[in-house]
């Protein structure tokens, strides 16, 4: 009965969605602010991957209906937390009795997400660490709601997006999401990425306890931190270390380590007392390879440029181009909106909001569907990287970006 009845209210919220995009398409007017209460109540609730896309959605602020963002955003800060028993019984499972190890865990969360939540626990000796512990039964819902889920992605026929080329992209978001189920995996990942990056005084990563882990609870070193929402409007020094930090953490796993982190949700950051960014989840860790960098970087040198045939020629590269007739001036009016940001010397990513002028012809875009489709292979890349340039856009980063892809845009050429 219980999953029936996440079945039903995921197929409710799919067909409210796809209405909303309908009438839209159709010259109409949707009701985004009911919409957007409506995911509210049901995905803060259900979890999963139906909660993931949702926050994915969220860190739109400036493309999507103000009133749907003010709704997503609450999943960031107020989604709805699994009753304490269901927890407590995975913790015992893991642990036998957790008294033994715990003089205290909080019944409440202090971070919920789409996978698990986080509580505060402290140790006989006093020590306080955090558990993320994953929800009861989660990889039976999992699969179940990736069901529903890839039904509701054949709204994507609308926007003139293959069936083909949405299997593939559902694939690649399945295989994003199961492997988040994976803590012994995160925990792996945790070690590794504070061994590679101790060299980066303004970085830091908890320390995961692997005594305590297991493979649905993952036990860490507690470390405070102010989440990247809540500095927006807080100290500019602060912000502008952290978008260094971030910058050139990210430059480093890409071009150093073929490896990302792959889920830019902001919830996943803070800045600590010193100014150091902390980065809280690695479950979504993927490889990059030399040549889906390459691609990327050649079809941002040919935007830069300002050659339609070369951004054409990328994107075929990258899977992202099929059919015939390349729309040569849409690329030119992309090579516009995106150029000022690369403009040499520091820019302020807080005025020069190419995604503004990219949204202005944006139904020219989905006008050329038949021939430009979302490439699935560097799907997760091209989100995170989506993310970060979100983060940067909402922390005020001022960051001279022609000197720092200068050298890669080289790279690339080599």
């Amino acid at each position: 009965m219980r999953e029936r009845g996440r079945t039903r209210r995921l197929l409710g919220l799919g067909a409210r969605t796809g209405g909303a995009v309908i009438r839209t398409r159709l010259g109409g007017q949707a009701d985004w602010r009911a919409l957007g209460e409506a995911l509210f109540e049901g995905l803060s609730e259900l979890k999963g991957p139906a909660m993931k896309l949702a926050q994915i959605m969220a860190q739109w602020d400036d493309l999507l209906p103000p009133d749907l963002v003010d709704e997503l955003a609450r999943l960031q800060r107020q989604a709805e937390p699994m009753p304490w028993e269901g927890i407590r019984r995975t913790l015992v499972e893991q642990y036998g009795d957790p008294d033994t190890l715990f003089r205290e865990i909080e019944p409440r969360p202090f971070a919920s997400a789409s996978m698990g939540q986080v509580h505060r626990a402290v140790t006989h000796d006093g020590e306080t660490l955090v558990l993320k512990v994953q929800y009861p039964g989660l990889p039976e819902i999992l699969e179940g709601d990736l069901a529903q889920v890839r039904r509701m992605m054949r709204l994507g026929r609308w926007l003139k997006v293959p069936q083909a080329r949405l299997d593939a992209l559902f694939e690649e978001l399945a295989a994003s999401l199961r492997s988040e189920l994976d803590y012994q995996a995160e925990a792996r990942a945790l070690a590794r990425y504070r061994e590679r990056y101790a060299h980066l005084d303004g970085l830091v990563i908890p320390e995961p306890l692997p005594e305590l882990s297991g493979p649905r609870v993952l036990a860490m070193r507690h470390v405070a931190g102010t989440p990247l929402r809540e500095l927006e409007a807080g100290d500019d020094a602060t912000r502008q270390r952290i978008v260094t930090t971030l910058a050139d953490w990210l430059t480093e796993e890409l071009f150093t380590h073929r490896e990302l982190h792959a889920d830019p949700h902001a919830g996943n950051f803070a800045a600590d007392e010193q100014g150091r960014l902390v980065i809280y989840d690695l479950g979504a860790v993927i490889p990059v390879s030399d040549a889906h960098l390459k691609a990327m970087m050649a079809l941002l040198d040919a935007t830069l440029a300002n050659d339609p045939m070369a951004m054409d020629d990328a994107l075929r590269r990258l899977g992202g181009r099929q059919g015939q007739g390349a729309p040569l001036a849409l690329y030119r009016e992309a090579a516009e909106a995106v150029a000022p940001l690369f403009q040499p010397g520091e820019q302020d990513f807080a005025d020069v909001r190419m995604h503004r002028r990219l949204r202005e012809f944006s139904p020219k875009v989905w006008a050329a569907m038949d021939r430009l489709q979302p490439p699935a292979e560097i799907l997760l890349l091209s989100r995170t990287l989506n993310g970060h340039y979100w983060n940067l856009v909402r922390l005020g980063a001022r960051l001279d970006m022609d000197a720092r892809t200068r050298p890669l845009l080289e790279w690339a050429r080599g």
